[in-house]
């Protein structure tokens, strides 16, 4: 007789911990595929803005080849606009799915010599000019979800095919001292931080603050190529202008008349006004009027003459459109500074004079802008050559790039 007895059947199965275990792995693996494929994703849409970009670059030289000057613009389906055929459909434009071009020169319509380039695709965008090559766009107050944001204090600066720069990043006020501190800050309130020789104004430019640390070598007394950069852009809008068109009437120079130099809280009207607006509707003050500026630039000392007019011994004011030497700065002030309209500008329209001697072979830096009481010398194309690199002006002060 065959005895029945019960028996327990017992089904393998995870414990709570091991499940808790496999999710968080589970959890880990699939962070891991989710940012490198987000990773990937971001450099390829990088590398195809660059290609476009670079592709570009080379049709519109190529239209340039053809036609002796640059497009004043794009249609619709980023075809050159200017000389006839316009459009010109053999050297349209090639855009990525998803991309767009945004097109300018920052010389007049009329003589556009120098164009800047820029392809944006969702908030990844970059730029390319005549002279250089792809670089990350800078953030700007109207689009500060696109491109790099620049630090607390700064503007982003569309480059220059001209003076061969990128977007940069450049401070919004002059540098303010706080204290006995060695760090400049951008700020409205203060006095601009004078009595500051250039080779201090070049240690100290390093010391901006940028997220909770010292800026480093990522920051820099700014170039004078930078400045000539922020000049041309601001001289190219209609709206700086008191006539409403580039080159009719003046652009403001700035507290220049008389007014010692103060905080940022009074916006002066009329030739006084203190702030310009630049292409991408960003704002800058004081880069003309209320104190001068350094910028990077040296003259060569024995190796040639400063820029003037032959005959000047001795330190003097010329109109810019008077100056028939270049001496051997670069980039070169003659003829003004490739600005085509500019050649009939003078000081009665803003733009400020230069101060040299052409016989002068001393080491000088370069201050910009004038100051508050050097009524129509001051100006944004203002320089000064005659304050020694290691001198401390009390109405010389400074701002850095990034």
């Amino acid at each position: 007789m065959k005895n029945n007895q019960s028996s327990s059947h017992f089904t393998p199965a995870f414990t709570i911990v091991e499940l808790l275990v496999v999710i968080v792995v589970i959890g880990i693996l699939a962070s891991i595929t989710i940012v490198s494929y987000s990773g990937v994703t971001s450099k390829a849409t990088i590398a195809s803005i660059q290609s476009d970009l670079t592709s570009a670059s080379k049709q519109l030289k190529l239209y340039y080849v053809d036609h002796g000057t640059y497009p004043t613009s794009l249609d619709t389906n980023n075809c050159p606009l200017g000389s006839a055929p316009s459009p010109d459909t053999r050297y349209c434009l090639k855009a990525s799915s998803g991309s767009t071009f945004t097109y300018s020169n920052t010389l007049t319509a009329a003589n556009p010599q120098t164009f800047r380039l820029a392809n944006t695709k969702g908030t990844t965008s970059y730029s390319i000019t005549n002279n250089s090559s792809p670089t990350a766009v800078t953030a700007t107050t109207a689009n500060p979800t696109i491109g790099s944001a620049c630090p607390s204090g700064f503007i982003a600066v569309p480059g220059s095919g001209t003076y061969n720069t990128n977007d940069f990043c450049v401070m919004k006020y002059e540098a303010k001292q706080v204290g006995a501190t060695t760090t400049p800050i951008s700020q409205a309130s203060g006095v601009p931080w004078v009595s500051i020789s250039q080779t201090a104004a070049i240690a100290n430019s390093q010391n901006v603050v940028v997220n909770g640390s010292a800026c480093g070598s990522s920051c820099h007394l700014i170039t004078e190529a930078e400045w000539l950069t922020v000049a041309q852009n601001v001289l190219s809008v209609p709206g700086n202008w008191s006539g409403g068109t580039v080159g009719s009437g003046y652009i403001p120079r700035g507290n220049s008349d008389g007014l010692a130099a103060t905080d940022a809280t009074a916006d002066l009207t009329g030739i006084n006004k203190r702030t310009l607006t630049l292409t991408n509707g960003e704002v800058i003050w004081d880069l003309a009027g209320n104190v001068w500026e350094w910028t990077s630039g040296v003259t060569n000392g024995t190796s040639a003459q400063q820029p003037g007019v032959v005959g000047n011994n001795y330190a003097s004011w010329t109109q810019w459109n008077a100056v028939n030497t270049p001496g051997g700065l670069s980039p070169s002030p003659f003829p003004n500074y490739g600005i085509p309209a500019a050649s009939g500008w003078t000081s009665a329209n803003g733009i400020g004079m230069l101060l040299s001697s052409t016989t002068d072979t001393a080491l000088h830096g370069f201050d910009r802008g004038g100051a508050w009481g050097y009524g129509s010398n001051a100006g944004v194309l203002a320089l000064g050559l005659d304050i020694g690199p290691s001198t401390a002006n009390s109405l010389v002060s400074f701002r850095a790039s990034r």
